[in-house]
């Protein structure tokens, strides 16, 4: 028998099969740098036009994880899509440095500011600390494939960052925003600091719940409210309810609602008043079932009577406010000033004092009776013993509820009253909100959540007692309270010597140095910024100064919880200072889950670190889980779901490995066939390759990568791997080596593989640029230095467009379910053993009609004849015919040609005659 193997064209590529990702892509990663791809991108794109994703700083503390990821990836993403655009992408990363994250840790190792270290070394150690996490954290982000100017990001603790800071209040102060207010905070006893919206998370917690007694001073006039004449006898109270037993000390008044009516309630000995509405659930509440009614009036009546505080010698005054409700408690509201929002509100109203006898770590004042020196939450068992000894308790229970907690320390925050910095809300808020329908929102309640966090949304406390962060530099007058009246000048002198020193300047700056004989007159303010403030500033401070930038920018892109951070601190301090928003998209991830859909958590040990994924998959696989997820929801990950994206990459890779195969021997110089004559199903997959390239740029464009990815693997499956590619193979392998036919499959297979390794290049970065060297023909020395493909340009033949070949695929899946059916009963061994009569109605019979004896390649059979009929029907027959030794057909022309014996006569003809001509498949 005759080896016709090498008349063939078989498949051959230096493109491996297996990836091995988790070896090969830091050797790529070596050859990124050292040649600086991302500079050569930047040199490329010098003089386009700008797309700008601005980076919001990850905190410089910790390990990254597979939020971090998500995050730096999909940014990654955005830019290589738009630099395939034609866009120049400059991409900065960037860390936060400042804050209390990085105090403590730092205070673990070497003890607070002014015990052991000064506050100079303390802040000192500080920077060294965050230094060292952003260079850890920078090494990681590299891994994953994401390119970006690491060399020189923006780090909040640079000087030039810190100055730029410092004018960025300053411009605020200018416009009026700044005040400073004696007002309750979220305040943490941990951090011993206020705390800013962001950085208080609410989960259950199980408080104390009591109803106490507040005597009325002068019953006489208490009693003259009412009409009645029969008013009982006893001790009148009025009843509050509270889950913070520890405000108690800094109660000044009890809240009533001037629309309620008011019931005075005979118990026993004594007449205690309730809201009436809420009278006979909190009787039922105590457990009493004896009590009369005696009287009702309307709250309104009782406005600035006086009560006995229940443990302290002086009075509390009954005030009216309308945020008392009836949902819980019993109609009468306990009222500290110092400590809750609405009770500071309307505490300023009845100018009642805003006083608190709790220190800064909440520990009460030592002067206070009863409980001086006391932790806050502690003393609230000895704050209800004492109201029981008393007879002023009424009832006590427990309560779980939901309540602030400190994220970092996770545990309960206060409010507190304290001196502090505000940026005022009273117009700003209204001028962002008007701002919010001139964004793109990914997604679209990303608007609406953003209105609802700006919509009534109170001053927002800039102020932190903390040592490492940029300073509020200002000076403030010791009789009046008043800032310095040269106050922006001042700031503009302390921004040039910190962008010279650092922080440090302000901090050592002699008061005479800037105030001269003034200087006595005023103190230095010792307060810091939020660090969200800080964050916020950064269109102010990179965008804006960075040549390579522009403001506003493009593209903001961060988790959901940053819509009470940093998205809507960059839009308050820009609106605040530029008068426009600073991004034009705004686009939203969530967080990752495990496979269940449970929240990841160290504690419960289900988190998955980046670092285990990439030396396990490579970073290929992590980014092509992170764009194949819709991230706009929470965003399932597991070894199993790895798994899952681990076989879509292998068939994307096998893919692109088939296609590199194929075209070994390809010179597009000389070899490539021009559209009008290309065989009609290559025309199709050319063009059919421009209408989805069409489709995958406008969802890069919309940030639908998941979309996207789901159109390329079903490409790739679909109509090239079960369709395109399964039936041009015979064509390729047994047609002449440089006759038109196999070269126009070529062609298209030329065409696809330009095309495809675009397409993955922003997701599969490393596996792209793999590809990439071993396409055929002269090109740059990266697939990441392209614009998107522009050889698609082909028409299909006329009458045989994308509906024609669709329709055509539809039928051969019903063929191919029958012949497969005889395969498994064992009429064939396989489907070229196979003649088909396809029975069709008459306009489906007439399409493949068209395809002619060519249809048999379409449907991968030795013969194929079409009937015309009612409905499908498929007629499986075993050929009678050899099977020819080179092309497997079975063929009535088989041993006809005694020069190429065991062969049929096309392939005696692609051997040594003109080779057969193919027009449609």
């Amino acid at each position: 028998m005759t080896d016709y193997k090498n008349t063939l064209n078989l498949p051959k590529t230096g493109f491996p099969m297996k990836a091995n990702l988790a070896q090969r892509e830091p050797e790529m990663l070596k050859g990124w740098y050292a040649d600086d791809l991302y500079a050569e991108r930047q040199a490329l794109r010098a003089g386009a036009e700008k797309y700008i994703l601005h980076d919001g700083p990850p905190y410089a503390n910790g390990n990254i994880h597979i939020g971090h990821a998500v995050n730096k990836t999909l940014k990654d993403i955005i830019c290589r899509a738009q630099f395939l655009n034609g866009f120049a992408t400059p991409y900065v990363p960037g860390w936060d440095c400042h804050g209390l994250p990085i105090e403590v840790n730092v205070e673990k190792k070497i003890g607070k500011p002014g015990a052991k270290v000064t506050a100079k070394e303390f802040r000192q150690a500080c920077r060294d600390y965050a230094a060292k996490q952003v260079d850890g954290q920078r090494e990681d982000f590299k891994r994953l494939g994401v390119l970006g100017e690491w060399n020189n990001p923006y780090l909040t603790m640079n000087f030039n960052y810190e100055a730029a800071v410092v004018r960025g209040l300053k411009s605020i102060i200018h416009k009026g925003y700044l005040k400073q207010g004696f007002r309750p905070i979220h305040w943490c006893f941990a951090c011993q600091s206020s705390l800013a919206d962001a950085e208080v998370e609410y989960k259950d917690k199980t408080s104390p719940s009591i109803d106490v007694k507040f005597s009325v001073v002068n019953e006489d006039d208490f009693l003259s409210t009412f009409t009645e004449k029969e008013l009982g006898h006893g001790d009148i109270s009025i009843v509050i309810w509270t889950t913070t037993p520890w405000t108690l000390p800094a109660n000044y008044a009890v809240a009533l609602n001037p629309e309620f009516d008011y019931a005075l309630v005979q118990v026993g000995d004594e007449r205690l008043v309730f809201a009436h509405e809420m009278l006979e659930r909190n009787m039922e509440r105590y457990g009493i079932e004896h009590y009369q009614v005696l009287a009702v009036a309307k709250g309104d009546k009782f406005e600035r009577q006086l009560l006995q505080h229940p443990f302290l010698d002086r009075h509390s005054l009954i005030i009216l406010c309308e945020h008392v409700t009836t949902d819980a408690g019993t109609g009468a509201v306990h009222t500290a000033p110092a400590h809750g929002e609405d009770d500071f509100r309307v505490g300023k109203k009845y100018d009642l004092p805003i006083d608190s006898p709790v220190g800064a770590g909440g520990v009460f004042a030592e002067d206070l009776p009863f409980f001086g020196g006391q932790f806050v939450y502690k003393a609230n068992s000895n704050i209800i013993e004492l109201l029981q000894e008393k007879n002023k308790l009424v009832f006590a229970t427990e309560l779980q509820h939901s309540y602030p907690h400190c994220w970092r320390h996770k545990t309960p925050v206060s409010f507190r009253a304290t001196p502090q910095w505000f940026v005022s809300m009273d117009n700003l808020a209204k001028d962002a909100l008007q701002k919010l329908p001139e964004i793109n929102w990914q997604p679209e309640w990303g608007e609406q959540r953003m209105f609802n966090m700006l919509d009534g949304r109170p001053d927002w406390c800039i102020s932190r007692q903390r040592a490492w962060g940029v300073p509020i530099p200002v000076f403030i007058h010791k009789q009046t309270n008043e800032l310095h009246p040269d106050t922006e000048n001042l700031m503009e002198k302390v921004a040039e010597l910190i962008e010279e020193q650092g922080i440090e300047a302000w901090f050592e700056v002699d008061n005479a140095s800037l105030l001269g004989n003034e200087a006595d007159d005023y103190i230095k303010g010792t307060d810091v910024l939020d660090v969200w403030f800080d964050a916020g500033c950064s269109h102010f401070a990179v965008l804006s100064e960075r040549p390579e930038l522009q403001f506003p920018a493009q593209v903001y892109l961060e988790g959901s919880d940053q819509y009470r951070g940093w998205f809507q601190t960059s839009l308050l301090t820009s609106i605040a200072i530029h008068g426009v928003s600073p991004y034009q998209n705004l686009v939203t991830h969530g967080f990752a889950v495990d496979g269940k859909g449970h929240k990841m958590s160290k504690s419960i040990g289900n988190t998955i670190a980046p670092e285990k994924i990439v030396k396990q998959y490579g970073a290929d696989v992590l980014r092509l889980w992170i764009a194949a997820t819709d991230f706009s929801g929470e965003m399932a990950i597991s070894d199993e779901i790895l798994k899952r994206n681990a076989d879509t990459y292998r068939r994307i890779r096998n893919t692109a490995r088939f296609l590199l195969s194929n075209i070994n021997d390809f010179n597009p110089t000389t070899d490539l066939v021009a559209a009008e004559d290309m065989v009609a199903l290559d025309r199709w997959v050319v063009a059919r390759a421009q209408q989805l390239q069409d489709e995958l740029v406008a969802d890069y464009n919309k940030f639908n990568f998941h979309q996207m990815l789901q159109k390329i693997h079903h490409f790739c499956s679909i109509e090239l791997g079960s369709f395109y590619l399964d039936i041009i193979k015979d064509r390729q392998y047994t047609c002449q080596t440089n006759g038109l036919a196999r070269h126009s499959a070529q062609t298209a297979m030329y065409h696809l593989i330009e095309a495809l390794v675009r397409w993955i290049a922003p997701v599969l970065c490393f596996t792209a640029d793999e590809i990439w060297q071993f396409i055929p023909g002269e090109r740059s020395r990266s697939v990441h230095l392209e614009k998107w493909y522009t050889g698609l340009d082909v028409t299909c033949a006329q009458g045989l467009a994308d509906d024609y070949w669709q329709q055509v695929m539809a039928i051969r899946d019903d063929v191919n379910k029958v012949i497969e059916a005889e395969r498994k009963n064992g009429l064939i061994g396989s489907a070229l053993e196979a003649e088909v009569d396809v029975t069709l109605e008459s306009s489906q019979a007439e399409l493949l009609e068209r395809l002619g004896d060519e249809l048999r390649f379409v449907l991968i059979t030795s013969a194929a004849k079409i009937t015309k009929g009612d409905a499908l029907s498929v007629d499986v027959k075993r050929s009678a015919y050899t099977k020819c030794e080179r092309c497997w057909h079975r063929r009535e022309d088989v041993n006809t040609n005694s020069e190429y014996p065991e062969i049929c006569g096309r392939c005696a003809d692609n051997i040594a005659g003109h080779g057969e001509v193919r027009r449609f498949a």
